[in-house]
This record gives structure tokens, C-alpha cells and sequence, in this order.
């Protein structure tokens, strides 16, 4: 797999460039500003991108969208609990970003879902809690969490649509459970793994014990 990590945007969001190296066939998950940035980076590993993957509906993870679908014909890809916020200026944070954006999604993504490239193949979990539609994107030892999971921390659960306890119960039922080995890619700061996080992670020791 061809993995490409790009820090982008006001709020330094994690942004993945992901292609398969047999076709060259890829798809970028959270373009969340820096549009020249990712389109450049696109090109360098010559990627035919073929879908814009956004782990839930807050600007910060798409606000590029709209110029890397223009650059690259892509689809962009929600899931379905989420797509409200992506017309919803209040929803999508926004307002409070001074950012007037809005994004047509093509995919509505659900809990089983496979999301493909070529030969790479993400597969959709539903992990509700920092908003109603968050997801992670899985294949054997990696998964890309979004704002559901970080190093040492978990998403943000005091934001419109989001719930503390059924942010703790996707990671506990979605994540946790995953293989030690697995690489966790996060929307935000540093890669960890599943270990680190199910033995270290203070806001999940508690909700595992």
C-alpha cells in the first residue's frame, strides 16, 4: 500500500494519500485545507484518485474536498449519519472557523462497507461518539481513526452530536478489539498502535478493566 501522511490546515489535520501500488489507483481520506498541498502530492506519486474519504462531517477534515474532487474527478465518501453536516455550517464547525464551504457528497457510507482502490481495500467501522457518523477505516494492520482515537487521547465528545459513552463503547467494541500490531493512522498528532493505546490510553484503561 502506498501511504502518504500530510499535516494540513489551520488545525494541523492528518491528511492520507493511499494508492495501490499495482494500478495506481488511490483515494485520499480528510482533506482538510492546503488544497495545492495534496493535489501536488497526488501528482508526485502519480495517483488516479477515485475517492475522498472523510472520517466524519467537521471542516477541518474537508475543507480541500471540493478542490481536490475538481483537480481529480473523485467521489467523496460519508457516512450516512454525517452527510447533514457537510451542507450545515453550524454542524461542520464552520461558522466557528470563518469558513463558508459546503460539499455535495456521492457515497453514503454505513457499518460493513468496503471502501477500494484498485487492490487496497478499506473496510467502514461505525464508531459514533465524537459525532453521530464518525468512522474508521480498517484493513489488516492499519486503521485510519479519524477523531476517534489518538496517541494518549480520545476525540472531543462536547461538540454538537457528540456522546462520551458511545465514544468510549466504539472504541472499546471497534477498536480494541482490533490486533495488537494495528497501526493506528489518527486525524490528528502522532501514529500509535492499538496496544499502546488498550495498555496506556488513560481515557480507556477504565472503560477496558
Amino acid at each position: 500500500m502506498i501511504l502518504h501522511l500530510l499535516v494540513v490546515g489551520e488545525l494541523a489535520t492528518n491528511c492520507y494519500v493511499l494508492g495501490c501500488p499495482r494500478t495506481h489507483r488511490g483515494l485520499v481520506i480528510d482533506p482538510g485545507g492546503d488544497a495545492p498541498v495534496i493535489i501536488e502530492e497526488i501528482r508526485k506519486l502519480q495517483l488516479n484518485i477515485e475517492k475522498i474519504v472523510l472520517t466524519h462531517g467537521h471542516i477541518d477534515h474537508w475543507a480541500a474536498a471540493g478542490n481536490v474532487v475538481e483537480a481529480t474527478g473523485a467521489s467523496v465518501a460519508i457516512h450516512t449519519d454525517d452527510a447533514f453536516m457537510l451542507s450545515n455550517p453550524a454542524a461542520s464547525l464552520a461558522t466557528y472557523l470563518k469558513a463558508g464551504a459546503s460539499l455535495r457528497p456521492d457515497v453514503f457510507l454505513r457499518e460493513g462497507d468496503t471502501v477500494t482502490a484498485g487492490t487496497l481495500a478499506l473496510r467502514v467501522l461505525h464508531t459514533p461518539g465524537h459525532t453521530p457518523g464518525g468512522i474508521c477505516l480498517y484493513t489488516p494492520g492499519t486503521v485510519f481513526t479519524g477523531d476517534t482515537l489518538f496517541e494518549g487521547s480520545i476525540g472531543r465528545h462536547d461538540l454538537p452530536g457528540g456522546d462520551l459513552r458511545r465514544l468510549i463503547a466504539s472504541i472499546k467494541e471497534k477498536l480494541l478489539v482490533l490486533p495488537d500490531e494495528t497501526k493506528v493512522y489518527p486525524g490528528h498528532g502522532s501514529q500509535t498502535t492499538i496496544a499502546g493505546e488498550r495498555r496506556y490510553n488513560p481515557y480507556l484503561t477504565e472503560a477496558w478493566d
